[in-house]
């Protein structure tokens, strides 16, 4: 129909211009059918242009609405993975505090005093996605601090880094559910002292964490069902690098290992 409407105005304007030319005005009119067909091309190349800029554009609002709507769906099931980690470590210090008023009342304000740091710190991290290595370590001493007054003489632990990668960059809150891990698995099916190990190093652009902790074979078998904290922190990091391998847990006589990859270079990326 624009065509056509095209057609009719351009030959009623050739009419006005050339009707003194009998020649110019007969080719003019005998050409009809080849300037319609030139105007139809034209007009239907300009539309389907204008629809396809039309289509793309709508396409990338479309998009870009389903990133935003995926971005803020991943930053809300992080938080609550954060979140989830704090609750019942909280009862079982406030448990052991309770305990300890009565028989040990300086050693349950010493308690209540680094809890109190503890969680302010954490407070204070919950809108940090990133923490450099050495944030993250200052925060795991206030936790062990904690844990070592809960168990007493029977928890050790050994903290093992290069003074480089004390940079590097680990999503905030991570180390402490997978010390935690270590602990369960450690005191709770073992007697005795237990040594829970942690290193950390860089290796072929990550930041390596190794955690190891002893364990019983007759007692525990950790590798049947790591628990909340290490399949949380699986899923924060699938969440952060959308990678299944960067978690993995062995046993090497006894000794239960837990490995834990950061790479730098998607870190430095996302930055």
């Amino acid at each position: 129909m624009v065509s056509f409407l095209w057609m009719l105005g351009q030959h009623a304007v050739l009419w006005v211009i050339f009707k003194e030319d009998d020649n110019y005005f007969s080719v003019i009119k005998n050409s009809w059918g080849i300037r319609f067909g030139a105007g139809f091309l034209l007009i239907s190349s300009m539309s389907m242009f204008s629809l396809l800029w039309y289509s793309q554009q709508e396409q990338k609002e479309t998009e870009g609405r389903k990133t935003e709507t995926e971005r803020l769906s991943k930053e809300a099931e992080l938080f609550k993975l954060r979140q989830q980690l704090q609750p019942h470590f909280l009862f079982n210090s406030l448990n052991s505090i309770s305990a300890l008023t009565a028989s040990d009342p300086e050693k349950a304000r010493h308690m209540i005093q680094q809890l109190s740091n503890f969680l302010r710190g954490t407070l204070r991290k919950n809108e940090q996605q990133w923490n450099t290595l050495e944030e993250e370590l200052n925060c795991l001493r206030l936790y062990l601090d904690i844990e070592k007054v809960r168990f007493g003489h029977r928890l050790k632990t050994e903290i093992i880094y290069s003074d480089q990668s004390l940079v590097l960059k680990i999503p905030a809150l991570l180390l402490q559910p997978v010390v935690e891990n270590a602990i369960k698995f450690g005191l709770y099916d073992t007697t005795g002292e237990v040594l829970i190990r942690l290193q950390a190093f860089e290796e072929n652009g990550n930041l390596k964490i190794v955690v190891q902790n002893p364990f019983d074979p007759e007692m525990s078998q950790p590798l049947k069902g790591t628990g909340f904290g290490l399949s949380s922190i699986q899923r924060r990091l699938f969440l952060l690098f959308a990678r299944h391998d960067l978690i993995s847990t062995k046993k090497d006589r006894d000794l239960f290992i837990t490995i834990v990859l950061i790479p730098q270079v998607s870190v430095n990326e996302k930055a």
